[in-house]
């Protein structure tokens, strides 16, 4: 075999170990980027500053790519989860800025945080009110229950004092009793507190009945939804339709005797009596 032979021979094995070592080299450099690839996770981000208190649309959404160690406890992996066709709504209770990730604990129902003011309805208030075994139905009014709010106050009338009832709410959502707010309750509880849902009318009636005279609840059959027909009880109520007035006092002339006494005549219904007084 001639020495040219040789070289060429020399020369295509070199190239063929030259090749060898790039093709390596490549996969190998590809090899972290598929890896780290397949070590991301999807994350639900804000796309734009979302306030406190505003339910939570598709355009405020959007999904990025967080490494799979370092995904945020709490978040969700697709919009869907918080914004699906039969997903309810979900309403932020704390702000969040562009790109920060949308945690359950930022969000109202399903498994994220409860909060009050998130499951308001719009446009309604929570008011608390005293309770006691008595003005609080002995301790059968649990969150998820209705109730009409009353409230006993005495008025005057005239020269006189009556004591009345009047409502001041009526078929209103009782929230939570004491700290509880667990629609699932079912257990009786004699709480010092019961918060309801009224509206914004309501909740200044109440509070200004709280401190001119006594509010207590009235617990409604769960499926009564009937609007009251009396709003205002008075003690003369409390006789009946049917009783029979007192008879008006009629008073006699007075007439003055020679000793210096004065005759009073009364008479009552049927009865006449008569009376004898010093005139001054």
């Amino acid at each position: 075999m001639s020495l040219r032979t040789l070289a060429s021979f020399a020369l295509a094995i070199l190239l063929g170990l030259i090749a060898v070592l790039v093709v390596r080299g490549v996969m190998t450099s590809q090899r972290p980027a598929a890896a780290q690839m397949a070590a991301m996770t999807p994350v639900v981000v804000a796309m734009m500053p979302i306030e406190r208190g505003v339910e939570l649309k598709p355009a405020m959404l959007k999904t990025v790519n967080y490494p799979s160690d370092a995904v945020p406890a709490g978040s969700f992996r697709s919009a869907d989860l918080l914004v699906g066709k039969d997903t309810p709504a979900r309403i932020t209770v704390r702000s969040m800025i562009a790109n920060e990730p949308v945690l359950a604990a930022k969000l109202s129902g399903g498994d994220g945080k409860t909060n009050l003011s998130g499951t308001l309805t719009p446009g309604m208030r929570a008011v608390s009110v005293r309770s006691t075994d008595v003005t609080g139905v002995g301790g059968f009014v649990l969150p998820g229950d209705h109730v009409d709010i009353l409230l006993t106050r005495t008025v005057s009338r005239g020269e006189s004092e009556t004591t009345i009832t009047q409502v001041l709410a009526e078929n209103s959502l009782v929230l939570g009793v004491d700290q509880m707010s667990d629609q699932d309750a079912d257990k009786p509880q004699v709480a010092k507190a019961v918060t309801i849902e009224v509206t914004p009318d309501q909740a200044q009636a109440v509070s200004l009945g709280l401190s001119v005279g006594e509010v207590s609840l009235s617990l409604r059959q769960s499926a009564d939804v009937a609007a009251l027909t009396k709003k205002v009880t008075s003690v003369a109520d409390l006789a009946g339709p049917g009783a029979r007035k007192p008879a008006p006092v009629k008073r006699a002339p007075v007439r003055r005797s020679d000793a210096g006494m004065t005759e009073v005549r009364v008479t009552r219904g049927v009865e006449t009596a008569g009376y004898s007084v010093r005139a001054f």
